[in-house]
């Protein structure tokens, strides 16, 4: 797999990708972003105009408009049957690593399901207890994490916030695999 950064904000690259296989594809689309992408090579190369085969996951990111020190983390898609592989995960931690090296003090992003929210802690980033205007849950990574360790504690009350959603079965399952659990991901923290 190869993860590269393909461009960054306001100047990030147009980025098509098939709306079959990937959610959010519609937003990639977007030139004032910046992007980063996991390709798998062995699947082929794009032809003119076509969504790009190799490409498995794709990440879009921009600057706060009010603090130029965080990067937020607009969407973020896994195809479909690559999901649960582990990509997102990598894929994010390489943006994390990046935008850290280039100044950035904070990377912020705001998720509404708990795969999203299992991934993002994984590559480092923790439950802030704030949600947005659309219920989702705001995660944040800080380059000055202390011990870098995740509390357990702000993990599990993310975790509740969905649990008191409606939830899919497979959801569901998961949430309850994951109820008293300490944070995924410490081995992944700076």
């Amino acid at each position: 797999m190869n993860y590269e950064i393909l461009g960054w904000p306001p100047d990030g690259p147009q980025l098509r990708l098939d709306h079959e296989r990937f959610s959010y594809a519609g937003k990639f689309v977007m030139t004032n972003t910046g992007k980063a992408v996991a390709r798998d090579e062995a699947r082929g190369e794009a032809s003119d105009g076509e969504p790009d085969p190799s490409i498995v996951a794709a990440v879009a990111f921009n600057e706060d408009r009010t603090d130029e020190g965080t990067l937020w983390l607009r969407y973020v898609t896994v195809e479909r049957g690559r999901r649960g592989d582990g990509i997102g995960p990598e894929l994010l931690t390489l943006v994390r690593d990046r935008a850290l090296e280039r100044g950035y003090e904070r990377l912020r992003i705001a998720v509404n399901n708990p795969f999203a929210y299992e991934a993002l802690y994984r590559a480092g980033f923790d439950y802030t207890g704030e949600t947005t205007g659309i219920a989702e849950l705001v995660l944040e990574h800080s380059g000055s994490d202390a011990d870098g360790r995740p509390d357990r504690e702000r993990y599990q009350a993310g975790l509740d916030e969905f649990r008191d959603r409606d939830l899919s079965d497979d959801e569901e399952a998961f949430l309850a695999d994951r109820r008293g659990r300490e944070p995924p991901g410490l081995e992944s923290r700076n």
